[in-house]
């Protein structure tokens, strides 16, 4: 079941990668330790002035990929994300996303204070739009990678 293991990826891989466009156009790919709420919406903290905040300032299209970067070649299973992300102003949402991160792993560097207000690290958050796992496929012989789209809300 393609649902079953996205959320299974998701679940047991802790670190994101996500890709970011700048105003002008340059491409930027960034990993972050990430959490997730029921919804499968993804919140992590980040330098508010690093390159990928600028570019979701910019742009709030992201596109994050989640998989095993240790499994061995032909065994990778990953979850693609198109999404749309924002920094979290609202007080109640930066406590949540801050709970967590702090439940799935204690950062002691982002106290809750340190993530609001006038501090130089921002909370994020990216609601999916549409989600992928990759397949196997075949096409005139040789093998090829795809991807099946996947409803994690199901």
């Amino acid at each position: 079941n393609n649902v079953e293991k996205a959320k299974q990826i998701i679940a047991k891989v802790h670190y994101i990668t996500i890709a970011t466009v700048s105003s002008d156009g340059e491409p930027w790919n960034a990993p972050v330790f990430a959490a997730y709420d029921k919804d499968c919406n993804f919140y992590w903290g980040t330098y508010r002035d690093s390159q990928k905040s600028k570019n979701i300032r910019a742009n709030k299209n992201v596109f994050l990929s989640i998989y095993d970067s240790t499994a061995p070649p032909g065994k990778g299973e990953g979850v693609y994300i198109k999404a749309t992300a924002t920094e979290l102003n609202n007080p109640k949402e930066i406590e949540f996303a801050h709970k967590l991160l702090w439940d799935r792993h204690v950062v002691p560097y982002w106290k809750l204070e340190q993530v609001q207000g006038d501090a130089p690290i921002r909370l994020y958050k990216a609601i999916p739009e549409k989600v992928w796992v990759n397949d196997e496929g075949e096409k005139d012989g040789s093998y090829i990678d795809i991807r099946v789209q996947v409803n994690l809300w199901e």
